[in-house]
């Protein structure tokens, strides 16, 4: 069962590096990252700030949540009140308790060391005004991994849904896992294993805010499924995606769609060479 299991994960691979696809342009420069984000390493469009996007750092960094503009420019910094910055490595926007708003969900997830027993999930309001000021009004999730701690830098919240979704980032068949909607503020919960999938180096990855349409990046490629109706998350990505246009960044670990569905950003870390740049794949 095992070699059916490995024969197929080595025939989804094989599609995957032969399918490439070119609906997306090749990547246009949007702007230079100030030198508060040489550590980014999550991405999302903001719903409620059209053309405004939010991101933050890594690891040994502040709880902060950055709003950017289109031109990479800090508009304003909002810090997580009373949270501590373990290791941040994505941010996903989708649907929460109060069906007006929308939420950010804040990935917690990074384990270099697989040594934490959780990862902690955080989900905010998304903020209405632009101004730089704390947000104090936070939900915490802690959730356990059926088979261990392990590393992961993907979060995902389906828009059709609202489940999460965490791949994790270091095995030659990375994991997918789910985690239902119905939690609330404190809750332990245990992560349901619901797919490996052939992608190496997992950093990121997003759903298009219909709902139609998933990104997954890798520090080499940038993987994309169209979803046909109601179908699954989980069947879906078990199907062989298209390979889509990416400039290979030094470290580039945060991919996001434009809301209106025109095309897609990447960002990376900065480095002690260069300075991180937004990147825009505009859809042809």
């Amino acid at each position: 069962m095992r070699s059916v299991w490995l024969a197929g994960l080595l025939v989804l691979a094989a599609c995957a590096e032969n399918r490439r696809s070119d609906q997306f342009s090749f990547g246009k420069e949007c702007g230079t990252i100030d030198r508060k984000l040489e550590e980014a390493s999550g991405l999302v469009t903001s719903a409620a700030h059209p053309g405004y996007l939010w991101t933050h750092n890594d690891s040994g960094n502040g709880a902060d949540l950055y709003l950017i503009d289109s031109a990479a420019r800090i508009v304003a910094i909002m810090p997580l009140a009373q949270v501590h910055n373990r290791d941040w490595e994505d941010i996903a926007l989708g649907p929460g308790p109060e069906h007006t708003k929308s939420y950010l969900y804040i990935g917690d997830i990074g384990d270099n060391n697989a040594q934490y027993a959780f990862k902690i999930i955080y989900r905010v309001a998304e903020p209405t005004t632009i101004a730089s000021q704390p947000i104090a009004t936070i939900d915490t999730l802690y959730v356990r991994l059926p088979d261990g701690p392990r590393d992961a830098e993907a979060l995902m919240v389906d828009p059709l849904t609202s489940d999460l979704f965490v791949i994790s980032k270091r095995e030659d068949s990375v994991r997918l896992y789910q985690v239902p909607d119905n939690w609330q503020s404190g809750d332990t919960l245990t992560a349901e294993l619901k797919a490996r999938l052939p992608y190496f180096n997992t950093v990121a990855a997003d759903i298009s805010a219909d709902g139609t349409e998933v990104l997954l990046k890798t520090y080499e490629h940038v993987y994309y499924w169209k979803r046909q109706g109601s179908e699954a998350l989980v069947n879906l990505l078990q199907q062989p995606p298209l390979l889509l246009n990416y400039k290979r960044e030094k470290q580039g670990e945060a991919v996001a769609w434009a809301r209106d569905g025109t095309g897609y950003y990447t960002l990376s870390e900065s480095n002690t060479h260069e300075r991180a740049r937004l990147m825009f794949y505009k859809r042809k």
